[in-house]
């Protein structure tokens, strides 16, 4: 198992936002060790050599190369990298897995047939199968021979998973179960041999099975007609009096949500370093351009406008790639601890996923956002090139689109974000009052009762916590007191979810500057730290509009002004720092 040298503490799960922290409690990119190095050289050497060359063809409808990768990703032991060896795994870290993930993203379309396979598709197995099912179905999963799938969707249920319609009834004789129903947008459908699916056990009990292709009456939909990622298959899939072993019931019976649920934890994180390979992709792809393209008489690079949209580019990748690895760090350090424990190594890994689930969350909404804002300039600093099938610009943009879809919607996972941290306030492991209550005490007093902070930037964090601290807690009194019903205040949920976001991301930024102190380093939180202190003070500002009550809003929005006060920076030279670093270096290289 590959490790990291480095001395943590040990941060849970939604605790950013009360407790600080500091450089030694996060893992970055520069704290890759050589074998991790040397795997990351591994995937790019794939994506180069084997995965580019089909890649056409792949996205003219020819799906069958995708299995010919998933075996070749097989052989070289990358299929397994987060499996047991016991079943033919690597079992490595949870950092280093994050590496392939983001090198795999770099592939578009083929990264949902990788994630479809590796993670929705065979961790239902690994954290819920029986040791039979295990032995049955992974090794040959790990080692590409088999590819898997995941089937959750239905025409009427998306984000409302229990509102599934498939249902599955036990026989006569105890023997099976007769799976009949439908399931739409099932990535790898068209080549899988393995099909993890949810049916209601007498129309009642979510539950999950374990269904293989070649069993009578499962029948498939043609290929969707799709925007983007064209190049991995995605069918319906028909389930028609099919007869399933009772030995292949996954789980419990009325526990499929269970499996859903915490696989999906999982899959949000997954999604991130998948989308920041796609991120790094682009952004190289906008650069090349840039320098080659010429406009009277010199290259677009020499532009402001076109080196500030490279600068926003260059910054938000950075956000993306620091949020990821501290959260891969996070996540990483909770599985050591838990085996540590005595948990073995299927419980160790669903533990972990569900104790960082907000901020897995915070990763799958922050990072498909950027990946889509990061194609879209690279669109427009193409021009009408960008709008041609010629460059990778089109496919690019098409391909990121799906990424803010799958694994819950964005709306839908800002939504869980503050449902997840009252409850856990509620049971006692979220410490929410205490802080809030500091913050209150600091509006009236006027007193922070802190020592001085090593920088700006180290209070500027602090302060933006602050605002979070202030109108959760606001929103949380009111809501117990029945004065303000959560449930149906969306747009107030989304205002403190997209707070918190940027918190989790500022430090993230912040910390990583910090620990590893460069010039491109200082610039790009300089410039992001700005920008995150309007997003939060608009957001503040609208949440204390819709749900105080006017008497009370003055002192809301004064708290809102003393917390949210970074000062202003020479954006332009700070842009053209950024932009002229990324320039230099031809790609992404921080």
């Amino acid at each position: 198992m590959t490790t990291n040298n480095i001395t943590k503490g040990l941060l849970k799960g939604a605790h950013f936002l009360i407790k600080p922290s500091n450089t030694d409690e996060i893992f970055t990119p520069e704290d890759f060790s050589e074998e991790q190095d040397m795997i990351r050289d591994m995937v790019d050497q794939f994506v180069e050599k084997d995965h580019l060359p089909l890649s056409d063809l792949m996205e003219d409808g020819e799906h069958q190369h995708n299995r010919i990768l998933l075996k070749k990703l097989g052989d070289l032991g990358l299929l397994g990298t987060h499996m047991p060896v016991s079943l033919g795994g690597l079992a490595l870290d949870t950092n280093t897995n994050t590496i392939v993930t983001e090198g795999i993203g770099k592939t578009g379309a083929f990264s949902t047939t990788f994630g479809a396979h590796t993670g929705i598709g065979m961790l239902p197995i690994l954290y819920f199968g029986t040791e039979a099912q295990k032995e049955k179905y992974l090794p040959s999963l790990i080692s590409g021979d088999q590819v898997a799938c995941y089937c959750l969707t239905e025409p009427g249920s998306g984000s409302d998973a229990l509102a599934a319609k498939t249902r599955a009834d036990l026989s006569e004789d105890g023997s099976h179960y007769v799976l009949n129903g439908q399931k739409m947008w099932i990535s790898n459908a068209g080549f899988a041999d393995i099909f993890v699916v949810f049916a209601k056990v007498n129309g009642a009990e979510f539950t999950g099975f374990i269904v293989e292709r070649g069993w009578t009456g499962l029948t498939l939909g043609a290929e969707e007609k799709k925007l983007g990622i064209k190049g991995s298959s995605t069918r319906q899939v028909f389930f028609e009096n099919v007869k399933v072993p009772v030995d292949n019931l996954l789980g419990e019976i009325g526990k499929g949500h269970l499996i859903a649920f915490n696989v999906l934890n999982t899959g949000r994180f997954k999604i991130g370093p998948s989308a920041l390979g796609g991120t790094k992709g682009l952004l190289g792809v906008s650069v090349n351009y840039a320098k080659e393209r010429r406009q009277f008489g010199q290259p677009i690079a020499s532009f402001g406008a076109i080196k500030s949209k490279l600068a926003d580019q260059v910054v938000a990748t950075y956000v993306s790639e620091s949020a990821i690895y501290r959260t891969s760090g996070l996540i990483n350090d909770y599985v050591l601890k838990l085996e540590e424990e005595g948990k073995s190594f299927e419980e160790a890994k669903l533990e972990a996923a569900e104790e960082y689930a907000l901020e897995s969350s915070i990763i799958k909404v922050a990072t498909t956002d950027i990946v889509n804002m990061v194609a879209d300039e690279c669109v427009q600093i193409h021009g009408g090139m960008g709008y041609s099938e010629e460059t990778m610009a089109a496919r690019g943009y098409r391909d990121s689109r799906i990424a803010m879809i799958y694994e819950g919607t964005n709306e839908i996972n800002r939504l869980l974000m503050l449902n997840l941290i009252f409850k856990r306030a509620m049971k006692g492991q979220l410490d929410f009052a205490t802080p809030a209550m500091r913050v209150q005490q600091e509006l009236l007093t006027g007193k922070n009762g802190q020592y001085n902070y090593n920088s700006t930037e180290e209070k500027a964090i602090s302060n933006f916590k602050k605002v979070a601290l202030m109108l959760i807690g606001s929103a949380g009194q009111q809501a117990m007191k029945g004065k303000l019903d959560l449930k149906h205040e969306q747009e107030i949920l989304t205002n403190l979810a997209n707070i918190i976001i940027d918190v989790f991301l500022a430090e993230s930024v912040y910390l990583r500057s910090a620990k590893h102190k460069q010039p491109i380093n200082s610039a790009i939180t300089q410039l992001f730290l700005r920008e995150v202190n309007e997003r939060i003070r608009s957001e503040a500002l609208e949440a204390v509009g819709s749900f105080v009550k006017p008497e009370l809003q003055e002192g809301f929005v004064a708290g809102i002004n003393k917390f949210c006060s970074y000062p202003l920076r020479n954006t332009r030279n700070l842009k053209r720092q950024i932009a002229d670093h990324l320039i230099a270096n031809n790609q992404y290289e921080i």
